[in-house]
């Protein structure tokens, strides 16, 4: 029986069954289309003991975050402003200078960690990912290229000295290892620093029936009662918490050293437990209603498509995400129904969707062609992609969303 990643209790409890699916990640080029394609099992389970929510391990993270690995975090406008918007913010809360240190880990193609080179404050990224470290190494921004954890803490340590400031976004659901990652940011961090983490949070992923957020690259879906129970347990406290709008809702917890008086716990991080334990976040039938909820969803989608299908109507996709190869994979959706998607990462396009096989193209080939339906698969930057893609209503076109239920608008 598997036991669970943070405190080794036998994993008893199935969240969510999604079948089985290649990584979300994994686009293909034309010339791997004839060749096998890997497929592991998505499946979730929750622990009774800790609650922390996590996928079954079925391959390892450096097949997940290989070289090819096409993410860029600056292909969204509104994610290099909120980036812009936080570092703004905790430069000046922490008083950060020259004399400072600061680290992100998961640093991506730099579009955080500029902000603190333009103002000439010392930090260091930490990105396995060539494609994207090479992005960020040409923003003068000095970058390691390895997985984060307590070995190489303890390297960057000696080297760099502590740090004062160690951020991560969207990587603490990332790590297989969840508890040699939190002991490495405790080890690396100063004796009076602070830690940032943005994660999806599970309280709105299951509220808001967010089931394309699973795929295998999440290894876990984190909750603020789980991580101040692996916090604690690694040295170290969550002293703030703030709600975000990323990601269909996120939180970003700050934290320091158990011991440090630096920080007092602040009432947000009391209210936010409160708030999990009212929603049922410790309770079991809260996980078990979930599955439910994603099949409603999947049939639906399928209805809608099958209809167009039956019709004659032209359905195209906006935005080759990870959450977006989860719903298709998980309904099975080939491009029969879906007849290709539109992507502005240079590094997705003229490439497949892992499983489903659609073709990724450059949004201006919406410009040359009628389409009746966009389904933009990145519900979340709904907003932002409509409105770089206005011009198509003058010709009829409209758009849909599939979670949290299926929207035409």
């Amino acid at each position: 029986m598997m036991k669970c990643r943070h405190c080794h209790a036998n994993l008893k409890h199935d969240f969510l069954d999604l079948g089985s699916a290649p990584p979300s990640n994994a686009y293909l080029g034309k010339d791997k289309l004839n060749e096998t394609e890997l497929y592991f099992p998505l499946k979730v389970r929750v622990c009774e003991n800790c609650w922390l929510v996590q996928t079954e391990d079925y391959t390892d993270a450096d097949k997940l975050f290989d070289s090819e690995y096409a993410y860029f975090s600056s292909t969204s406008e509104s994610f290099l402003k909120h980036a812009a918007i936080y570092s703004n913010n905790i430069i000046n809360e922490l008083n950060l200078n020259s004399n400072s240190f600061a680290v992100e880990i998961a640093s991506n193609d730099g579009y955080l960690l500029k902000n603190f080179v333009e103002k000439n404050i010392p930090c260091l990224g930490i990105e396995p990912t060539d494609s994207t470290a090479d992005a960020s190494e040409k923003l003068n921004i000095p970058t390691i290229r390895e997985f984060f954890g307590q070995k190489l803490s303890k390297i960057i340590s000696n080297e760099y000295g502590k740090a004062d400031l160690i951020m991560g976004n969207n990587v603490y659901a990332h790590v297989p290892d969840i508890n040699d990652f939190t002991l490495g940011i405790a080890d690396l961090l100063s004796e009076n620093g602070v830690v940032t983490l943005e994660f999806p949070q599970l309280l709105n992923t299951i509220k808001g029936k967010q089931f394309d957020q699973i795929y295998h690259e999440h290894f876990s879906y984190l909750s603020l009662t789980a991580v101040k129970t692996i916090f604690n347990s690694s040295g170290l406290k969550v002293w703030k918490v703030e709600e975000l709008k990323t990601h269909g809702g996120s939180l970003r917890v700050y934290g320091c050293h158990l011991k440090s008086t630096a920080y007092d716990v602040c009432q947000s991080v009391n209210n936010q437990l409160e708030k999990e334990e009212e929603f049922g976040l410790k309770k079991l039938q809260t996980y078990y209603n979930f599955q439910l909820e994603a099949e409603k969803i999947k049939e639906d989608f399928i209805i809608f498509l099958n209809e167009q299908k039956r019709t004659g109507k032209r359905v195209v996709a906006y935005g080759a995400a990870a959450k977006g190869n989860t719903l298709l994979n998980f309904a099975g959706i080939k491009n029969d129904l879906i007849e290709f998607v539109c992507d502005a990462a240079p590094s997705k396009q003229d490439k497949f969707m892992p499983g489903s096989h659609i073709p990724i193209l450059d949004p201006s080939h919406l410009k040359n062609i009628k389409v009746d339906y966009v389904l933009i698969l990145p519900w979340n930057l709904a907003n932002e992609i409509t409105e770089q893609l206005s011009y198509l209503r003058k010709n009829g076109t409209k758009f849909v969303i599939a979670i949290p239920e299926l929207l035409i608008f």
